[in-house]
């Protein structure tokens, strides 16, 4: 199961109003909640675990490069989440949700991460079963208190700001997502990556690639 959709590229990106938020180089990672049962379910993209100590357990030995994850999850963003979903008033209707974050250090490259460096976890997206994604603006306007991706523009979708974020003016390290839309079926969503990122990844292939012969 896929539980995160692949993003599409700049080319499919409608050139209407959006918000940028800056893209982590880290790994995506999604927490389940429910009213009943409270955060009860993590993982990966495609894997789930349960959030108990043995399902913390069995994903470290699946994730040792992560594994400092889910205790991260329960001192920074746990509580204040919870307390959004239960007493806001856009959520109540809503019973199972889904939120990601991206997992990443100082030197996170690629989805790779140091184990002796600090990590942090970024809030970028929230969803709801029978709706799908919150849009961005409603995004922005209920969950920017906690520890969320940073929005680094708001204005039309240009050609000049695809070629301002590969150059790299809006200083972010990999790049960032633009979404636009209301949310739901109404939501689109579109990445774009800088020009340097995008050499350090070509340049750390090619070095894996020549290790390999060798």
């Amino acid at each position: 199961m896929l539980y995160y959709p692949k993003m599409a590229d700049s080319r499919n990106a409608p050139l209407s109003r959006c918000w940028a938020f800056e893209k982590y180089d880290g790994t995506n990672l999604h927490w389940d909640w429910d009213r009943e049962a409270g955060w009860h379910r993590f993982g990966t993209r495609r894997e789930a675990f349960e959030l108990t100590c043995h399902g913390s357990e069995q994903f470290s030995q699946a994730h040792a490069h992560l594994q400092a994850a889910p205790s991260l999850f329960q001192a920074s963003l746990a509580e204040p989440l919870a307390e959004i979903l239960l007493n806001h008033a856009n959520y109540q209707a809503y019973n199972e949700i889904r939120v990601f974050t991206e997992f990443f250090g100082p030197n996170s490259f690629a989805g790779l991460h140091k184990t002796a460096d600090p990590k942090q976890l970024r809030l970028f997206d929230v969803w709801f079963a029978g709706y799908g994604f919150v849009g961005p603006q409603q995004f922005i306007a209920d969950f920017g208190c906690v520890n969320s991706a940073r929005v680094v523009y708001e204005g039309t979708l240009t050609g000049q700001f695809f070629e301002d974020v590969r150059n790299g003016k809006f200083n972010v390290h990999e790049g960032v997502v633009c979404k636009g839309g209301t949310g739901g079926v109404d939501l689109w969503m579109v990445k774009i990556k800088t020009r340097q990122y995008q050499a350090r990844l070509k340049q750390a292939f090619a070095e894996r690639w020549e290790a390999y012969w060798e």
